[in-house]
């Protein structure tokens, strides 16, 4: 009966070891996403947001256009950034 057992699992763990398994990683939490949210929030970046929010409609509003939104894309990482890298290291051990 013991070999039966261990035939059909096939050396797989266990579904109450797979479950303990996805809870411990479930309860990780990077700092970085919560330090980029905050930082999505102020000032400079929402303003940087907003400039790529209305680049993106005016673009999705036409049907043939070459204009893409790089440049409102990386000016809104890099305002973003900017600020993470500022209170990034406050959080490290």
């Amino acid at each position: 009966m013991v070999f039966e057992d261990k035939m059909i699992t096939n050396g797989e763990p266990d579904e109450d070891e797979e479950e303990e398994e996805e809870e411990e990683e479930e309860d990780l939490v990077d700092p970085l996403d919560a330090v980029r949210q905050k930082c999505e929030e102020s000032g400079h970046c929402v303003h940087m947001r907003e400039m790529l929010d209305l680049c993106e409609s005016r673009v999705g509003s036409r049907s043939q256009t070459k204009e893409e939104c790089t440049e409102e894309l990386m000016d809104f990482i890099h305002a973003r950034d900017h600020c993470v890298a500022h209170k990034v290291f406050h959080l490290m051990k």
